[in-house]
């Protein structure tokens, strides 16, 4: 729960509260501070892509578990994904 810093749920928080999952995929750092706001919003290169598009088939592959309530057992899988 909570916003972790994004703005998007950070002003979801007022409405419905700290108390929901979230699923945060983690693309990187380009190197420098002054990067990280093109970095974040920008088109990921087709590498990254290919990664980030794995881990979310992986999370939508989990989506049955998570609805089933066995929240921790599917955490415990998509946090020891590893792409190919």
């Amino acid at each position: 729960g909570g916003h972790g810093g994004h703005n998007g749920l950070r002003d979801i928080v007022p409405h419905i509260g700290n108390d929901f999952h979230r699923l945060r995929i983690g693309i990187g750092h380009p190197g420098h501070k002054e990067k990280v706001h093109g970095h974040v919003l920008g088109r990921a290169p087709k590498a990254e892509q290919d990664l980030l598009d794995q881990a979310l088939d992986e999370a939508l592959r989990l989506t049955p578990m998570i609805v089933q309530g066995d929240i921790a057992r599917a955490m415990s899988q998509l946090n020891g994904f590893k792409p190919s």
